[in-house]
C-alpha cells in the first residue's frame, strides 16, 4: 500500500489530521490498534479552545458541535465558601465550548467513513521503518498477516504508550517529567450539572470539580491518593466527600445519583523532545501530558495538528519545507507554555503532602491574589481559553 501521510492513532487528533488534509487533496491512511466501538467508548475531557473549534470548523466536522455544545464564558473558582468568577468572555473576548471528547471522535469518523477514507482497526506490531530517510514505511499485522505502508511521512498519534516516540532513538530524544503525588478520582453520572459554569474548588481536605458533558451528564472529581482504586469509593462516599470540598451553596443543590463510570486518572506533567525525527512527527500525548487541571489535553493535541497540517500543505502545494522544518520549534514553544499553566494551576488548588503552614498561606495569597487582581485574571482567560497558534 501507498500514502502520502501514515498516521499511527486513530483518536481525535489521528482523526483530525487526517480530516484536515483530505481537505487539501492529501491521502492519509489511518492506523489504529483498537476497535472502533473501544475508541469511542473511551470517556474523556470535553472543554475545547477557541482553536480546536476553528479546526473542527476548518475539517468540515463541526455541524453537530455547533449545535449541542455548551458555550463557556467563564469559571467559578472557590476556596473553602469563598468563591469567585473569572469571565473570560470580558478578559479576552473569547470563550471555550463543553463537547464531549467522544463526540468529537465520533464526528471525525462518521467524516472519515463518508469520504471513504482508509482506517485499519486491530493492528499489531506496529512498526515505523527508515524514519531518518527518504524512503520511510510502517509495517503491522492484522488477523495474522503482515502489510507495509510506504509513505512520504509518518504522524504519530498513537499515545503515551505508543510506538512512535519510542522509535526515536534515546542518542536523540529527552524526555522531561514531573509525577504529582495525587490523582484524580472521577465520576461519571446522569445528573444535571450543579452549576452553568465549571467549579475549581481547592479545601482544606484537596481538591474538587464539578464539570459536565450535557446538560442531565454530570462530570465530577476529587483529588485521592495514588494508593486508591475505584472500588474504595462508594457512590455515597464519593458524594459525601465532593460536597465538603465545594462550596455549601453549591453542595445543598448538588443532584446525586448513580454512577455510570468511574475510575482514578494519576497526573504527570511530561514532555519529549524534539518531536519530528526524520519524517517522523509526533503529536499529542505520544509527546507530552499535561495534568488535567487546565483542561489542555486534547487542546494541545490540536495545537501539533494545527503545525503539522499547516507545514505539509505548505510541502505539497507549494513545495516549501519550512513548515515540516520547524514543526517542532514551534509545536514545543507553545506546549510548553501550555503544561506551565497546567502545572501552575495544579500547584494552586491541590494539597501536597509535604505542604507546610507557610506554603498554605501562600497558596491561600496566590489565590486571593487572583480573585482580586484583574490582570492576574486576565493571564488565567487567556491561557484557559488558549494562546494563539
Amino acid at each position: 500500500m501507498r500514502t502520502q501521510v501514515a498516521i499511527i492513532g486513530g483518536g481525535p487528533s489521528g482523526l483530525l489530521l487526517s480530516q484536515l488534509l483530505h481537505q487539501k487533496g492529501i491521502d492519509t491512511v489511518v492506523l489504529e490498534r483498537k476497535t472502533k466501538d473501544y475508541v469511542l467508548g473511551r470517556i474523556r475531557a470535553g472543554i475545547l479552545e477557541t482553536g480546536f473549534v476553528d479546526l473542527m470548523r476548518e475539517a468540515g466536522v463541526s455541524d453537530r458541535m455547533d449545535k449541542e455544545c455548551f458555550v463557556h464564558d467563564g469559571t467559578v473558582i472557590s476556596f473553602g465558601d469563598t468563591e469567585f468568577s473569572i469571565n473570560f468572555k470580558d478578559l479576552t473576548g473569547s470563550h471555550v465550548v463543553v463537547y464531549g471528547q467522544t463526540e468529537v471522535t465520533r464526528d471525525l469518523y462518521d467524516a472519515r467513513e463518508a469520504m471513504d477514507g482508509k482506517i485499519v482497526f486491530n493492528t499489531d506490531n506496529v512498526t515505523i521503518h527508515g524514519a531518518d530517510t527518504d524512503t520511510p514505511f510502517v509495517t503491522y499485522t492484522t488477523d495474522g498477516a503482515e502489510h507495509r505502508i510506504d509513505c512520504d511521512y509518518i504522524a504519530g498519534c498513537d499515545g503515551f504508550h505508543g510506538v512512535s516516540r519510542q522509535t526515536i532513538p534515546l542518542t536523540v530524544r529527552r524526555e522531561y517529567e514531573k509525577l504529582y503525588p495525587f490523582g484524580w478520582l472521577g465520576v461519571l453520572s446522569e445528573t444535571p450539572p450543579v452549576h452553568e459554569e465549571l467549579i475549581y474548588a481547592c479545601s482544606d481536605r484537596g481538591f474538587a470539580l464539578c464539570s459536565m458533558r450535557n446538560e442531565n451528564l454530570s462530570r465530577y472529581y476529587i483529588q485521592c491518593s495514588l494508593s486508591d482504586s475505584p472500588e474504595d469509593w462508594t457512590d455515597a462516599a464519593f458524594w459525601t466527600e465532593l460536597k465538603r470540598r465545594i462550596p455549601a451553596k453549591y453542595a445543598e443543590k448538588l443532584v446525586t445519583g448513580p454512577s455510570i463510570e468511574k475510575s482514578i486518572a494519576p497526573l504527570r506533567s511530561f514532555v519529549t523532545e524534539p518531536m519530528r525525527w526524520g519524517r517522523l512527527f509526533l503529536c499529542g500525548d505520544a509527546a507530552h501530558i499535561v495534568p488535567p487541571t487546565g483542561a489542555k489535553g486534547l487542546n494541545t493535541a490540536a495545537s501539533d495538528i494545527h503545525y503539522l497540517y499547516n507545514g505539509l500543505v505548505q510541502f505539497y502545494e507549494e513545495a516549501d519545507r519550512e513548515g515540516i522544518d520547524r514543526y517542532s520549534e514551534k509545536a514545543l514553544a507553545r506546549i510548553w507554555k501550555a503544561e506551565r499553566f497546567s502545572w501552575s494551576t495544579t500547584n494552586l488548588l491541590h494539597r501536597f503532602p509535604y505542604q507546610n503552614e507557610f506554603d498554605l498561606k501562600m497558596q491561600r495569597a496566590d489565590i486571593d491574589f487572583l480573585r482580586d487582581n484583574r490582570e492576574a485574571q486576565s493571564v488565567f482567560a487567556q491561557n484557559y481559553v488558549g494562546l494563539p497558534y
